[in-house]
């Protein structure tokens, strides 16, 4: 390439430099002029996030690798690539495995990477990430062209500076990654991103930040699986309060016997078993934030002693007179339909109100287009790192099939479905390989649309019995009760939802009639 040819393919990105772009477009094309002056047949910016690298934009490669999240101790050609201060070339016999086998769009076969380049990015001075470049054709790249990335580099951490330049303007936000760290440490945890690129994933985000920044309650509503106590997370990572904990209860998982003294705390015998004095969740949520998961659950009783401290923030210890002072923001979270249970009477209206301030709906799975794809990448990766493996990937009829597919199990499903269906192919193969690629029929997709689940239960055929009324109405009782609970995996709460039943009366009915 001439110096003008290559000035004139270097122009558009410098004047963008100055413009406001959105993020992605700005990366895409950083990555397309690259791969104009370098030919490859994949190219990919990624950024550095403690000990992991993010894609932020590929070229070349699966929709799927940007839901990946590569561990640099598990990608030896990344740790090379990060060590190093200018372009590194790997040698086409290397026998360090190559992250990118397997993921070059468009191929099922041959999918090994053969020619594979890449350079860090430094920002400040500090390591900011990588741009990689990889072939299929083990003499695509020369020494020489490691100069012209070395120089490309220098423009690609210009571009980067400068797109993080004009959103930390635009947002007037502290620094994400500085966030993220308080968080994780907030919780103990690795922090767990939401990924999506369709629009209504890139609402919820928007709404998230809206909130996030107020102390209003928040009522996170949405189907099963579709990930709320993500967004409960995302939501106290971006209050004020995000330095301090986030407490969780799942109020379906206890009986009402013990939701007051998981909730408000308790003092030694206070009731039996009450050996000590002990902190509910209330107060050891002090500063931050409460998140109540399945709240459609909590008995009325309950939800009146929950509102008198959402009203106060005072509270009483199970057994005690004495009043403690809480400061708790509070995030709830259910897939029932509240304001039909507040109209049924199975639910306070005053409690309802006062837990939907700002109320948040989580959009479905099939909702989000092709963020299946970059799910499933997420997923993938965890599975290829769980497993052991070089590569796990999908075939394209398998893209295909995860995209034609209804997914009334949501995130969940997907999550569950990968991991299933990568154990299961890992079985029927003779030889351990390098790449495992899934197909549509390792994934064992319903090929037809699945209907989700509507609100009137499925019945059962009953078996008609002799004897008196009341034998035959408690006989029927029993055959529908037991045919629900097989449905939901004897899932009381989830059974009870659907016949219309709270979770207790639910309970009380089925040891009147001898089922427990």
């Amino acid at each position: 390439m001439t110096a003008k040819s290559l000035l004139t393919a270097l122009l558009p990105l410098v004047s963008d430099l100055s413009r406001e772009l959105p993020e992605g477009e700005r990366y895409r094309r950083l990555l397309e002029t690259m791969r104009a002056l370098l030919p490859c047949d994949a190219a990919a910016l990624l950024r550095l996030d403690g000990e992991w690298l993010v894609p932020l934009a590929v070229d070349g490669l699966s929709t799927d690798t940007l839901g990946r999240r590569f561990k640099i101790s598990e990608h030896p050609r990344f740790e090379a690539l990060l060590s190093s201060h200018g372009p590194t070339r790997f040698a086409a016999d290397s026998d360090l495995p190559d992250p990118y086998d397997g993921l070059v769009e468009g191929l099922d076969d041959h999918l090994e990477v053969h020619d594979c380049m890449g350079c860090p990015l430094f920002i400040d001075e500090r390591p900011w990430g990588l741009l990689t470049l990889d072939a299929l054709d083990p003499e695509q790249f020369q020494p020489i062209e490691l100069d012209a990335l070395q120089a490309f580099a220098s423009l690609a951490a210009a571009t980067v500076n400068a797109a993080e330049r004009i959103e930390r303007l635009a947002n007037r936000a502290e620094d994400e990654h500085q966030r993220a760290e308080v968080y994780r440490q907030a919780n103990g945890q690795q922090n767990r991103e939401m990924i999506g690129q369709s629009k209504t994933h890139k609402r919820l985000v928007e709404e998230i930040n809206l909130v996030g920044g107020s102390d209003l309650t928040v009522l996170i509503t949405g189907e099963t699986g579709v990930g709320k106590e993500l967004v409960a997370q995302a939501i106290h990572a971006a209050s004020a309060r995000a330095d301090k904990p986030i407490i969780s209860l799942n109020c379906a998982a206890l009986p009402d016997t013990l939701v007051e003294s998981e909730l408000f705390g308790h003092v030694r015998g206070a009731f039996t078993g009450a050996m000590n004095d002990r902190r509910g969740k209330f107060e050891l949520a002090n500063g931050g934030t409460l998140f109540l998961d399945e709240v459609g659950e909590l008995s009325l009783t309950v939800q009146a002693k929950l509102l008198r401290v959402l009203q106060s923030g005072q509270l009483q210890r199970l057994g005690s007179d004495k009043e403690h002072t809480v400061d708790v923001r509070l995030i709830a979270a259910t897939n029932r339909d509240l304001a039909e249970e507040v109209r049924n009477g199975r639910y306070r209206a005053d409690f309802y109100h006062r837990l939907s301030v700002y109320p948040l709906l989580v959009p479905a799975l099939r909702d989000r287009g092709r963020d299946v794809l970059l799910l499933s990448g997420f997923f993938l990766e965890q599975n290829r790192s769980r497993m052991g493996l070089n590569s796990l990937r999908l075939n394209s009829d398998a893209q295909a099939a995860l995209l034609a597919y209804n997914w009334p199990g949501n995130v969940r499903e997907l999550e569950h479905l990968i991991g299933r269906s990568a154990l299961k192919a890992l079985g029927n193969c003779k030889d351990r390989p390098k790449i495992l690629s899934l197909s549509a029929a390792d994934l064992d997709l319903p090929t037809g649309s699945v209907e989700v689940l509507t609100e009137q239960p499925v019945v059962s055929p009953v078996t008609l019995v002799a004897g008196d009324l009341r034998e035959a109405t408690e006989n029927y009782q029993r055959q529908l009760i037991s045919a629900c609970l097989e449905r939901h995996h004897n899932n009381w709460a989830s059974a009870a939802r659907e016949l219309g039943l709270d979770r207790a009366n639910l309970g009380r009915m089925a040891k009147r009639l001898g089922m427990k």
